[in-house]
């Protein structure tokens, strides 16, 4: 796999490392970059069709978008781009060539967490997603029960298709975490699942964006969110990142 990575922050750096650790890619293309030290799998991009894919983590990615679309090849940003996705997804797909935005905690990791343990429900109840965000830590809200070392914290209500509810959770500080909490039906009663992940923050975005760039050849033309392909998930466990489960049990 040829992958053109555009980087302008620590999480583009990690992303690139965890990448170089992938047996199957064949060459890490650095936009207006030159590699340092030197590296024989990676290069300086100088055509960017001879890529398979462009990522970003650019927080304002439009030029990258339109730089893949132009060169014919997918496209991964870090960043959810809502408004992108809607402006340029038609093209994409026209172009038989995927955007692949949200590869991110919040709208990749979390909702790919609930989205597998979906999956595994008979009868789905209610699904809920969490994350963290940089900032000063709440005094009331949502319980959410974070893995160590984050634990337990206090999160404000945030709006989202991809789950019943969300949360975001401010905390302080270099860790970051995801969680999904998913609830089933059965015949002997209903089953509560949590599962979540907790790191260092750049470590585990790194991880949740080189996910995508793995992953993006599972989504079909468009513009998508990570959740929508198991194949996500599975590139990001296979690149490194730990999930923590727990389960109750509630006779019916």
């Amino acid at each position: 796999m040829r992958i053109a990575l555009h980087h302008i922050s620590e999480v583009g750096v990690r992303a690139g490392r965890i990448l170089l650790a992938e047996r199957d890619l064949e060459m890490l293309g650095l936009v207006d970059r030159d590699p340092q030290p030197p590296d024989d799998r990676i290069e300086r991009v100088s055509d960017l069709p001879s890529y398979q894919v462009l990522g970003s983590d650019d927080t304002s990615p439009e030029i990258r978008v339109e730089a893949a679309l132009v060169a014919g090849i997918d496209c991964v940003l870090w960043v959810d781009a809502d408004r992108l996705m809607a402006r340029y997804g038609a093209d994409f797909a026209r172009r038989g060539v995927t955007l692949l935005a949200g590869c991110n905690l919040g709208t990749g990791v979390a909702p790919a967490l609930a989205s597998h343990e979906a999956a595994r429900a008979t009868s789905m109840l209610n699904t809920t997603i969490a994350w963290t965000e940089p900032g000063t830590p709440r005094r009331r809200g949502e319980p959410i029960p974070f893995p160590d070392p984050i634990g337990a914290r206090w999160a404000r209500p945030h709006h989202t298709d991809m789950a019943d509810q969300a949360f975001v959770a401010p905390v302080s500080g270099q860790w970051a975490g995801a969680m999904a909490r998913v609830t089933g039906a059965g015949e002997d009663g209903d089953t509560t699942r949590i599962v979540g992940v907790a790191d260092l923050a750049p470590h585990l975005e790194a991880l949740a964006f080189a996910a995508g760039l793995l992953a993006v050849t599972a989504y079909p033309p468009g513009a998508h969110r990570p959740a929508v392909a198991d194949e996500y998930l599975a590139r990001a466990l296979g690149a490194g990142l730990t999930v923590a489960s727990y389960s109750m049990a509630t006779e019916g």
